[in-house]
């Protein structure tokens, strides 16, 4: 069934009736915030400390009940069969619900736009010919600038309705891109929206191809989350991980977007750097060995390494009595401490309590009555506090691993059956360091000093957390993740083809387990909304060579013309010559342009651009109406999408990575960043694996 598009403002018009329900929603919102605005907080304050967070509350509230002139207050409506009662109608009355991103109510309390996220939107995502879900009637709405313009209807349980792919579902999906990541709520599929919708209880891992909307399935189903157990999530936070800086500017909108403003991002570098200035880099081969799982029992090595067997007995002066612990009673409390595997922190706050015990039996035997008091007095005694200093000290995470990685010997005597010798060789220092502040931290290095820090003493654990692009951490960095949410859960994001890193996962059950989420629901997505069928089938040429086994995405999107390949006369300067004459190709199209060149080549194109008069932007700035254009190295492409894409030297691309492997899977990264048109130019021969 075509869209309706009305020209006249008629009251028999449908669409004037729905205009209308917009403009009394917005009102309906504007006096929302209003009351929240007016409210008077001086007399329901104790005190300052309360009214600062209680006028903080408020802020946010308001914040999140803004309207947005660019963003549609609701994008489609459900009429059901029958009346909608309990709880799915959140207090609503009658058989009709406008689906939006927000809660709307007029003056009376009474629904005016529904949550997406509340049950009874549910069959907006989910109902069917098939499954009408009771709903006789679900109506699309299309915008222009913010304005009404056009609507869609399905009559669901009509026999004569003809199944049709829905031509406002399709504009949405392929609307020009200018700015950042925007919400795909008016679009969630099917299969998304059972992601999105699944329990908090539970870790999802979505393996997802270019175009499947894994990274938007994610942040959607942290707005769910948040819906839905908010009282919960307030108290634990929520967190997402994204694998640059780059990339979480790019996806910063969304979540405010939909209301949710308190969602923190970062990325794993962010969390780990917390005390550590990273200055250093690994080559290759070394970051492969310290981002290796078995690092981890090397750290716990040689934290317990501290631990000592006592030799002497505590003697403890109070008065004029004496007090005496043997030795091999303290080595008792010692080895059952070891034993049980606590924290090395938290047993070394416990042994001092254990000797201090060992001294209340003896003094009640003596007839006396110490208490608590008492015990925690001689678990401070000098004494005591020498005798802990001396079998369990204390341990700074960074002088450990700066040991570990400057001293041959004390790295071999913990590595022993761990790593091989060329293993150890390839993480020493050539020029050790001679204290913390002055070693030359890597990456990697910050985050083996994570994990010493959490064999000390217990990482806070988060109520849920998103890791995106999740195929190109390592064995370590997966072990980080894990205990920022250790007693919560997560939503794993990634694609298996898209690993650009020497460490990257071959298997999510790997990743999984690493993290420490080893019974996570693993979901595929592999229906592609966004890239053209044409250049993902392209981009698919090389999965054989990069993911063997692993399905190509099937696009939903017929984009006829979507895919030039270029071939130009060898040479540098007619190379760059061409590929600015495909950007101002592609910059005649609406939408945003992204050049995509093999990092070595960025200089010269972006002089290239330079001199021919064109202004571009980097990645992580926002491309407006007048500045379309951004030149992206093939390191940062990971994650982005543009409506149409240059992409200047496959051979190249390739190239710049150690291997082969890892150079193809950045090119197929870099192959399946366009929304609308791929435009490949190349003098070099492309590479074998694209036929």
């Amino acid at each position: 069934m075509p869209a309706h598009v009305a020209e006249s403002d008629s009251t028999t018009d449908p669409l004037a009736h729905e205009r209308a329900h917009l403009a009394a929603s917005r009102a309906a919102l504007r006096a929302m915030r209003e009351d929240v605005q007016a409210l008077d907080i001086r007399d329901v304050t104790a005190n300052w400390v309360n009214a600062a967070v209680l006028q903080s509350q408020i802020d946010d509230r308001v914040k999140a009940l803004a309207d947005l002139s660019h963003t549609p207050l609701f994008f489609g409506r459900l009429d059901y069969l029958h009346a909608v009662g309990g709880e799915l109608a959140e207090g609503a009355e009658g058989e009709r619900f406008y689906i939006g991103r927000r809660h709307v109510h007029d003056a009376a309390g009474d629904p005016m736009v529904i949550d997406w996220r509340a049950p009874v939107s549910q069959p907006y995502y989910q109902a069917s010919p098939k499954n009408p879900q009771d709903v006789g009637l679900r109506r699309r709405f299309g915008y222009t600038a913010g304005e009404l313009t056009a609507y869609e209807d399905e009559h669901l349980t009509d026999p004569a309705e003809v199944a049709h792919t829905s031509r406002l579902l399709q504009a949405e999906i392929e609307r020009p891109r200018v700015g950042p990541m925007r919400d795909i709520v008016a679009t969630i599929q099917p299969e998304q929206d059972e992601i999105v919708r699944s329990g908090l209880g539970g870790t999802v891992c979505v393996q997802g191809g270019p175009g499947t909307g894994k990274t938007a399935v994610g942040l959607h189903r942290v707005a769910f989350l948040l819906y839905a157990h908010r009282d919960r999530l307030a108290r634990t936070g929520t967190l997402v991980i994204g694998p640059n800086r780059s990339f979480l500017h790019y996806i910063e909108q969304v979540l405010p977007a939909l209301g949710e403003l308190e969602v923190k991002q970062a990325t794993v570098d962010d969390l780990v750097t917390a005390d550590v200035e990273v200055r250093g880099a690994d080559d290759a081969a070394g970051a492969v060995v310290k981002g290796d799982a078995r690092m981890a029992e090397v750290l716990r090595r040689a934290i317990r390494s501290h631990v000592t067997t006592p030799t002497e007995p505590v003697v403890v002066v109070r008065g004029s009595r004496r007090w005496r612990v043997p030795a091999y009673e303290i080595a008792e409390m010692v080895g059952e401490l070891l034993a049980r595997d606590m924290r090395y922190g938290s047993a070394h706050e416990a042994l001092p309590q254990r000797i201090a015990h060992a001294v209340l039996v003896r003094m009640e035997e003596a007839g006396e009555a110490p208490d608590d008091r008492v015990q925690n007095t001689v678990a401070r005694n000098p004494a005591v506090k020498a005798a802990v200093k001396a079998i369990w000290p204390g341990v700074d995470p960074r002088k450990l691993v700066l040991r570990l990685l400057a001293d041959p010997e004390f790295l071999a005597v913990h590595a022993e059956g761990l790593l091989s010798e060329d293993e150890q060789k390839l993480i020493l220092w050539a020029k050790p360091a001679r204290s913390v502040k002055s070693a030359r931290w890597s990456a990697a290095d910050a985050v083996l000093i994570d994990e010493a820090r959490d064999l000390v003493a217990r990482t806070h654990s988060l109520g849920h957390v998103v890791l995106d692009e999740a195929q190109d951490l390592s064995p370590m960095q997966y072990r980080a993740v894990g205990r920022r949410c250790s007693t919560g859960s997560a939503t794993v994001l990634g694609d298996l083809a898209q690993g650009t890193t020497p460490w990257s996962t071959e298997s999510w059950d790997e990743a999984l387990f690493h993290l420490g989420k080893a019974d996570a629901v693993v979901e595929e997505l592999t229906a592609g909304f966004r890239v053209p069928r044409e250049v993902i089938a392209y981009a698919s040429r090389l999965l054989p060579a990069i993911s063997p086994g692993l399905a190509a995405v099937e696009s939903v999107r017929e984009s006829p013309g979507s895919l030039v390949v270029r071939e130009v006369a060898d040479g540098a300067e007619a190379l760059d010559a061409a590929v600015v004459a495909a950007c101002e190709e592609s910059l005649r199209h609406a939408g945003s342009i992204g050049l995509i060149a093999a990092d070595a080549r960025i200089a010269a194109l972006g002089a290239a651009l330079a001199a021919a008069d064109h202004a571009y932007l980097s990645p992580g700035e926002e491309t407006t109406a007048e500045s379309r254009l951004t030149l992206v190295p093939a390191s940062l492409a990971k994650g982005l999408e543009y409506d149409y894409v240059v992409l200047d030297e496959p051979a190249a691309v390739v190239g710049g990575e150690p291997d082969e492997r890892t150079g193809l899977r950045r090119l197929y990264v870099a192959l399946t960043r366009a929304v609308s048109g791929l435009t490949v130019v190349h003098a070099a021969a492309l590479p074998e694996a694209l036929g």
